[in-house]
């Protein structure tokens, strides 16, 4: 079965989440991101949980989708609750074969630790999901012009960040596309021996390399015929506006962090 990557893309809607300012998703997002960090219990666990699927119900994002889009990071979350299951020692030991113990400790750790970051990428796959290119562009620059005041370059800062998230769903197509063309040439990367899987991810990576220099280019060119000239003053055919959903949806996201916050306390 070929292997499918999907990152990153914009899906279409007309949700209340796709409605939202990209400021405030942006906001949102990286609120939910970071306070992942404090959930240490399954209740907390569960609290997160809840509130990503109403999330989820509310972007009208089909689920598949989403699972599109974190699945590339699945094996990292693997590998993280394996480090996570035998190193902690804490609690009574379950099973043990030589230097190798798996802990309640261990278990628990490696069932909320791992858990937990799915949370953090739904809620990034989200925000990738629901909003525009253009319009994250719009957030950043909005959120980094204070920096242009204290004598740093703020719109340059935000250019640089949109056009990284631009370029995730762009490498994820040209890795899928390479890996197609490898396909049909009879190509069997996930077949053979360690050497010969690690000579054709290298290939791969190559013809990757080149393609993003090859985009790099095209995009150098682009940006000169439209004359950009880093510092000017943006002109914006939507000029952004909070609305009362927009707080709304603040206000909501900084509820959860102080009930997610206050229900790790109670639990101590």
């Amino acid at each position: 079965m070929a292997l499918r990557i999907r990152m990153g893309q914009y899906y279409p809607g007309d949700s209340p989440i796709h409605r939202l300012d990209p400021r405030a998703k942006v906001t949102a997002a990286l609120a939910v991101m970071v306070s992942v960090f404090a959930i240490s219990t399954p209740l907390q666990l569960a609290f997160g949980f809840a509130f990503a699927l109403a999330l989820l119900a509310l972007a009208q994002v089909p689920a598949h989708k989403v699972l599109e889009s974190i699945r590339p990071l699945v094996a990292m979350l693997l590998v993280l609750g394996l480090v996570n299951l035998l190193v902690n020692r804490s609690g009574e030991v379950v099973w043990q074969l030589g230097v190798l113990a798996i802990t309640t400790g261990g278990l628990r750790a490696a069932f909320v630790y791992s858990l937990r970051l799915v949370i953090a990428v739904v809620a990034a796959a989200l925000m990738l999901l629901t909003t525009t290119p253009t319009q994250l562009t719009d957030a950043f620059d909005a959120g980094l012009a204070p920096l242009a005041r204290l004598g740093l370059p703020g719109h340059e800062l935000a250019m640089v960040f949109s056009l990284m998230l631009r370029f995730i769903p762009t490498l994820a197509d040209e890795t899928q596309s390479i890996l197609d063309a490898q396909a049909s040439r009879g190509g069997r990367l996930l077949a053979g021996s360690p050497v010969r899987r690690i000579r054709a991810v290298g290939a791969i990576l190559v013809a990757l390399l080149a393609s993003s220099i090859h985009h790099a280019e095209g995009l150098s060119r682009a940006l000169d015929a439209r004359c950009y000239e880093g510092g000017a003053e943006r002109s914006h055919w939507h000029p952004l506006r909070m609305r009362g959903a927009d707080w709304l949806a603040v206000g909501a996201t900084t509820a959860y962090v102080a009930v997610l916050v206050a229900l790790g306390l109670t639990s101590l």
